[in-house]
């Protein structure tokens, strides 16, 4: 059913009026902070490649499907190789963007963008979020009048033609997280040996920073709102109490070795100042999500050329659950650590390990030696 009259807004315009009411919903509780922001995000990515000019009514099937297609084909900014490719394909994009006059140009653009980045593309899992993302918003647009049809309804795209670019491996092998737990464990002799400013000192914030993900995989929403009061002791015990989605929270227990490199941080790594966040830049501010992927790829700096491999804050997560699991710790206690409701959401946070299945075979429980009775 048509609207009675139609609101003929750009793809700028919309996407903020859009984004706009999307955060007015996280006052009301009906969307966490997090999810609203990944909605803007995704809202400001469409814009970028269906033309900011364009008016959104105009965008038909084939428009969207050249967006999904880009989209898909578009460097991985979380990465060191899709930084350096987005930089060169950001400049394209925009330009093709601003030039766009109408649906037609706007899939040229799109379709133009796409070309350059296929090797560093977006992961299965990033292109279905965009594409829920972007669906939300024009099936709000019908019912505001924006557009006369949906044209996600006219998409002839399917998942796995959009997913046919091959996503790099998310979780380090044990040898690449354990040469980027070693170069995190040597930080905090670093800070010792320096001349600098207690305040601009970051080696030991780094070195939490590297072990809480790697070894207990909080998404990294959870760890920049960690405050120091969440971490306690029980029974000589170091917990975290990680506020998680929905509200839910879990007292995580810490490897004696990070729960050391964490006191140590309290005692002489942590900038004095008024903030209770435990993440702080030198100048005493709560750090963002941003700043972590900068952490890593310092840390990965120091990490020896032959166990080094870019990864992200969520792929420091997958390789928590791939090795957890794959040493055969409980499926349940691994739940509880990463914090999820499901034992069937596992499934997406654990890679296949190399040699891993002859490994579990070799070692078959049903053949080993019965102990003497």
């Amino acid at each position: 059913m048509r609207p009675a009259e139609l609101d003929r807004l750009t793809v700028a315009e919309a996407a903020d009026r859009y984004v706009e009411l999307v955060r007015a919903r996280t006052l009301t509780g009906a969307l966490s902070p997090a999810t609203a922001e990944v909605y803007a995000r995704d809202v400001g990515t469409l814009v970028e490649l269906a033309g900011a000019d364009v008016v959104l009514d105009d965008l038909t099937g084939a428009d969207v499907d050249a967006i999904l297609l880009a989209f898909a084909r578009k460097p991985d900014g979380r990465t060191t190789a899709g930084r350096a490719a987005g930089g060169a394909g950001a400049a394209g994009a925009g330009a093709s963007g601003a030039r766009a006059g109408g649906a037609g140009a706007s899939s040229t653009g799109a379709r133009g963008a796409g070309g350059a980045g296929a090797r560093s593309g977006q992961s299965p899992s990033s292109q279905a979020r965009f594409r829920r993302s972007i669906s939300a918003l024009f099936k709000h647009a019908a019912l505001a009048g924006w557009v006369q049809l949906n044209p996600m309804t006219r998409s002839a795209v399917t998942a796995k033609e959009r997913g046919g670019l091959r996503p790099e491996r998310r979780a380090l092998t044990r040898e690449q997280a354990q040469g980027l737990i070693g170069a995190a464990r040597e930080l905090p002799q670093a800070q010792a040996d320096q001349n600098k400013r207690r305040d601009q000192r970051t080696e030991l914030r780094d070195a939490v920073i590297v072990l809480l993900l790697t070894t207990v995989g909080p998404r990294v929403s959870e760890l920049v709102r960690a405050n120091v009061e969440d971490f306690f002791t029980n029974d000589g015990v170091r917990y975290w109490r990680i506020f998680g989605k929905g509200g839910r929270t879990r007292d995580v227990p810490l490897p004696g070795d990070v729960a050391l490199v964490l006191q140590e941080y309290l005692t002489r790594g942590r900038p004095d100042g008024q903030d209770k966040a435990l993440l702080l830049s030198w100048r005493g501010r709560r750090l963002a999500r941003g700043d972590v992927q900068a952490v890593i790829d310092r840390v990965q700096r120091r990490v020896d050329p032959d166990q080094r491999r870019t990864v992200t804050p969520h792929g420091l997560r997958h390789t928590t659950a791939t090795h957890l699991l794959a040493d055969a710790v409980d499926m349940d206690a691994v739940r509880r650590v990463l914090g999820h409701s499901d034992l069937s959401t596992l499934g997406r946070y654990r890679d296949d390990l190399p040699g891993e299945l002859e490994v579990a075979m070799r070692t078959h429980p049903l053949l080993r030696d019965r102990p003497p009775t």
